[in-house]
């Protein structure tokens, strides 16, 4: 509590009514140490509330009502609606999409790599790094499990310097969808596609290539056997050197600068001179 002056005019009487001038003397140095520490913890004082609100920031809101984050139990059923046809397993049974696994041995189908790792075959194809020996074992819970070094071509494959998902599988996708994009037959809402592009040249000066699906991105890597060109839009750049195959992309060849010379950009429309 703060102290007073009345509190202050007690603490003097007790110390006249001392024996001694030396006592006195000491009473009143620590009359006054105790006065100050009364005084400075009361300046200073603090509260619990107050040192658990230490480090706090409190956002003025409109409502003034504090917004509530609660966890939500998506889905779990515990195996009550099994074969009622809204179970889980009525509806994700055989679905890879619930397995890293599965969806890892369903894109090995089509020849795509998961997360930067060779298919199976080309596992198969490289063999074990350094054609070093390893063996299977039996372990609590997880149960076998092979231990040696990984199939890949290169100690920098292995810790992922080299590791891509750009194979010959994927290069070809993207060129498939380079194509799709250029000749869609449906756009936005299952509206015009390619055909609206050139009169929306004429009328507007650009041939709405997102609204009628002409929009594809083709990401350009230095492991690609041929120019994929990003947009396809004939729009280049470069800061830092980058690999022939990735400049021809940028540039010349039949992507980048080079489009406008040599083929069509993903509008599909012919080239015009200049009025």
């Amino acid at each position: 509590e703060r102290s007073t002056a009345s509190d202050v005019f007690c603490v003097l009487l007790l110390l006249i009514s001392s024996h001694t001038v030396e006592r006195v003397t000491m009473k009143l140095s620590a009359a006054i140490v105790a006065l100050a520490a009364v005084g400075g913890a009361s300046a200073f004082s603090t509260s619990r509330g107050d040192l658990r609100r230490l480090g706090q920031k409190t956002m003025p809101t409109t409502t003034g009502a504090r917004r509530q984050v609660k966890a939500t139990l998506n889905m779990e059923d515990f195996g009550f609606f099994k074969g009622s046809g809204i179970g889980f397993d009525d509806l994700w049974e055989g679905n890879e999409v619930i397995s890293e696994v599965g969806i890892e041995k369903r894109l090995n189908k089509d020849g795509l790599r998961y997360r930067l790792n060779r298919t199976e075959k080309e596992a198969e194809e490289v063999g074990r790094l350094g054609n070093l020996p390893g063996f299977t074992v039996n372990l609590p819970i997880i149960g076998e499990t092979y231990l040696g070094p990984p199939q890949v071509e290169s100690i920098w494959e292995a810790i992922g310097f080299t590791a891509t998902s750009n194979n010959e599988a994927r290069q070809q996708e993207k060129l498939k969808a380079i194509e799709k994009a250029r000749t869609a037959s449906k756009g936005v809402l299952n509206g015009p596609g390619a055909e609206i592009r050139s009169k929306w040249l004429d009328k507007y000066g650009y041939p709405r290539l997102v609204g009628s699906g002409g929009i594809f991105y083709a990401d350009q890597l230095s492991t690609d056997k041929v120019p994929m060109g990003g947009f396809n839009m004939g729009k280049s750049g470069q800061i830092w050197p980058i690999p022939d195959v990735v400049k021809k992309g940028a540039y010349g060849g039949d992507k980048g600068w080079g489009m406008k010379k040599t083929g069509t950009a993903v509008d599909g429309l012919p080239k015009v001179d200049k009025i």
